[in-house]
């Protein structure tokens, strides 16, 4: 890993406010925090090291870009020491909640304090640039044994999605995809990798996605149109399963770095509709991480 002299930086210091304004309530589903790292280092195993991105800033974006609420879901770097997850939400005042990676052997009194800390959810991680190999002994096992309603968050790339279909198939709790797998948006919403992933979706009425990151998904760049044009009849056609999020800090994207305000405003290309985007940013996101607030 390297030095702590060559902690990169991959957000923007001064995002623009979007054009956009999010409705009342509507939540950033997939965020991370980074550190302090005086306070909660990183993994030895950690493929980059980041500058600290806390939760100060983070709530200071949410609220810069009129969300309500932050899905902080645990950063590869930090390994499976979720203390600056769990930190971000202690200190959000109810208005976040976690996703957790964990051992496999984690206990169910482990388990249990995490809820309790407002963790809803565990994550698995199947890009190699980010982390080493991983064994899918255990993941199966662990999934079985998570509190109520908690759910599968998975992250892969498009080329591997064939091999793990009989693995997805087999988790028995209701699974989020990040970043809809990564497909390929230049191949149009009909392309190979669009199709398969709406195969994936069609073998079970629980997998949610996330409908994120066109900076990520789109070379091209901003206004991202490969990514509207080729996710916007996803969201369409899954109206209840989609999710949304920033991906703040934007981990390893030093090299292009986002304006969040800009990505905010791709929010009603994808979702057209007034009741398109309350799903997307409220109904669902609310039903997933927050159950118990729902219909008050």
């Amino acid at each position: 890993m390297k030095g702590e002299h060559n902690r990169v930086k991959s957000w923007h210091d001064a995002p623009t406010k979007p054009r956009f304004v999010p409705p009342r309530g509507a939540v950033d589903a997939h965020c991370h925090v980074f550190g302090p790292m005086a306070h909660f280092p990183f993994s030895a195993k950690a493929k980059y090291l980041p500058q600290d991105a806390g939760p100060e800033d983070l709530f200071a974006l949410r609220d810069h870009l009129g969300f309500a609420r932050n899905v902080i879901v645990q950063a590869s770097c930090h390994g499976t020491d979720n203390r600056a997850t769990l930190d971000a939400i202690a200190r959000s005042e109810g208005r976040a909640r976690g996703v957790a990676v964990v051992d496999p052997d984690i206990s169910g009194a482990e388990l249990a304090a995490l809820h309790e800390q407002g963790v809803r959810g565990i994550r698995f991680n199947f890009l190699k640039r980010l982390v080493d190999d991983t064994p899918k002994d255990g993941l199966l096992d662990v999934a079985s044994r998570l509190p109520a309603d908690w759910h599968v968050v998975v992250y892969f790339e498009a080329d591997i999605l064939a091999d793990l279909r009989p693995f997805l198939a087999a988790i028995p709790v209701p699974l989020v995809i990040d970043h809809m797998g990564r497909p390929d948006v230049a191949q149009g919403p009909d392309g190979p990798d669009m199709r398969a992933f709406r195969s994936l979706l069609d073998s079970r009425g629980d997998i949610w996605f996330k409908a994120s990151c066109p900076d990520r998904l789109d070379p091209a760049g901003a206004p991202w149109h490969d990514f509207v044009r080729s996710v916007a009849p996803l969201v369409a056609d899954y109206p209840d399963r989609a999710l949304w999020g920033t991906d703040w800090p934007h981990p390893n994207m030093q090299a292009a770095i986002p304006d969040d305000g800009a990505l905010v405003d791709v929010i009603p290309y994808i979702a057209p509709t007034e009741a398109l985007i309350r799903r997307l940013l409220v109904d669902n996101p609310m039903r997933l991480y927050w159950p118990e607030l729902v219909g008050r």
